[in-house]
């Protein structure tokens, strides 16, 4: 659990990064790239919580 926090941290703070980035230079690139992070971030995320909600609904059955 820990390690999920943490990457999951580390990639959120890599898309705003990304988004600074675009900020700074205007370059397109980067704020494509913090869309695709966080993007995949957050369905990690979902599918990560998904795993648990499933695994809590097998030990009550």
């Amino acid at each position: 659990m820990l390690i999920f926090r943490l990457v999951v941290g580390l990639l959120l703070f890599a898309g705003v990064a990304c988004f600074a980035l675009y900020i700074g230079t205007g370059q397109p690139a980067w704020r494509h790239r913090g869309l695709i992070i966080i993007k995949w971030t957050v369905l990690a995320g979902l599918a990560f919580f998904a795993a648990l909600i499933l695994e809590r609904l097998a030990l009550l059955l």
